[in-house]
């Protein structure tokens, strides 16, 4: 079979200059696909993996190729933080954790959710009056988000403990952040210890007293105790959900809050919207369902601004794809930042248009051009819970406030999950 495509030099040079002037790698990825297609190497010193893109490969990586591609990346930093964490398993102990965990994030649950939502927001919303203008949505959703998690899927009023623990909990997100790490893997990462150490002993604090004193309900951490998990493991499914739960909810907020201030007239709609099904009162699960222009709004941005936007797996076996040969032991990145803007599926994939999410329009599109919360088998197990949140915090905010740009450019970074930088600054007037 042929090698698989690489850039030349001019493929190099023109990526060189996308990502100089848009300052992000992902600008120099559109290039190499735009000129190698959905398959190509990238020849990085110490990391060669090849990178698909496009339904069809995204659909060979999620679903047909997926049990000859692992999840754990032996030696990363991911595994070392997250250990025996749901997202870092393969196999039965995946689907294991995987089968205890669920019902936690079943629909079933959202209902009951949904006040500690409304509240959550309430709480950071209530000081906005008083805040110096503008403010980072960056910030104020990850307080939201955090708020919201701990309370729906803990039990626990994280309040308290939100300032101490917010750079812990950054440390963290940089810790799992693509980096020179993927270059050379024993590179000294020095003052990540006692963030992480302090991120623990508050996991395990929460674990002894449950089991000291356990409560009624159903939420997570009532469940991995009565699946008999030891305190490890039951660590490992704690971070790994206040890591990547609280994360990718507040990535996708703070585009979202990005993109309607950069479009009065969509933030016009989706206001007008949540008044006509809601009015003025605290929103409730049944009013998610209705709130139709908004759902397109929250999955434009997720189009545009995927928070979940590269996936990665390590090839166990030779693959086949596209007429190429993957050899064993290689890294193979998906990218559904660039199937999600492939120009073949959605017309201008870079203007921020939420008509495409009309019914009609998503009728006529082909499966896994649209895959923010991946996939096949492995999917996000929060996607409802994702979606209801979404909802229930933009409804809110669009019911208590207008929202103006600062002003102030905003770019495209790959953490560990996609991130605005330097953040989302906006004028807020309440209304």
């Amino acid at each position: 079979m042929p090698p698989i495509p690489a850039p030349n030099n001019q493929a190099s040079l023109d990526a060189l200059r996308a990502l100089l002037g848009q300052r992000s790698l992902l600008a120099a990825l559109e290039v190499f696909h735009a000129e190698l297609g959905d398959i190509f190497q990238l020849p990085l010193p110490g990391f060669n993996p090849v990178m698909l893109a496009g339904p069809n490969a995204t659909h060979f990586v999620l679903v047909e190729g997926r049990g000859d591609l692992r999840w754990r990346p032996e030696g990363d930093p991911v595994a070392r933080l997250l250990r025996q964490g749901v997202l870092v398993t393969d196999g039965e102990a995946h689907d294991d954790l995987r089968r205890e965990m669920a019902p936690a994030l079943h629909r079933r649950m959202l209902a009951g959710y949904v006040a500690a939502m409304v509240a959550s927001a309430d709480r950071v919303l209530d000081t906005w009056d008083a805040a110096r203008q503008p403010l980072d949505m960056l910030v104020e959703m990850r307080r939201i988000a955090l708020l919201i998690l701990m309370q729906t899927l803990f039990s626990v009023d994280f309040s308290a403990d939100l300032d101490r623990l917010w750079q812990p909990i950054l440390r963290a997100l940089r810790y799992i952040s693509p980096g020179p790490w993927l270059v050379w893997r024993a590179i000294p990462r020095p003052g990540y210890r006692a963030a992480l150490r302090e991120l623990d002993g508050y996991l395990h604090r929460l674990i002894a007293e449950r089991r000291e004193r356990p409560t009624p309900g159903d939420d997570l951490l009532n469940l991995l105790i009565g699946a008999g998990m030891s305190d490890d493991l039951i660590r490992d499914q704690l971070l790994t959900m206040l890591i990547a739960g609280h994360d990718t909810s507040t990535a996708l907020l703070s585009w979202a809050l990005f993109a309607l201030a950069q479009h009065p007239h969509v933030q016009d709609q989706a206001r007008r919207e949540v008044l006509d099904v809601i009015g003025t009162s605290a929103p409730e699960h049944a009013h998610a369902s209705d709130l139709r222009y908004l759902e397109q709004v929250i999955n434009e941005t997720l189009r545009l601004y995927p928070p979940i936007h590269l996936g990665m797996r390590i090839a166990a076996a030779d693959l086949g794809y596209g007429g190429y040969t993957i050899p064993a032991g290689t890294r193979v990145l998906y990218s559904i930042y660039l199937t999600h803007r492939d120009p073949r599926y959605w017309p201008e994939p870079a203007a921020f248009d939420p008509a495409r999410f009309a019914p009609e329009h998503t009728r006529q599109r082909p499966p896994y051009t649209f895959l923010p919360f991946g996939g096949g088998p492995r999917n996000c197990m929060g996607m409802a819970f994702a979606q209801v949140e979404a909802k229930i915090v933009l409804a809110r905010i669009l019911q208590r406030y207008e929202l103006a740009d600062a002003g102030k450019r905003v770019r495209l970074h790959m953490g560990a999950t996609l991130e605005p930088r330097p953040g989302v600054l906006l004028h807020v007037r309440r209304r």
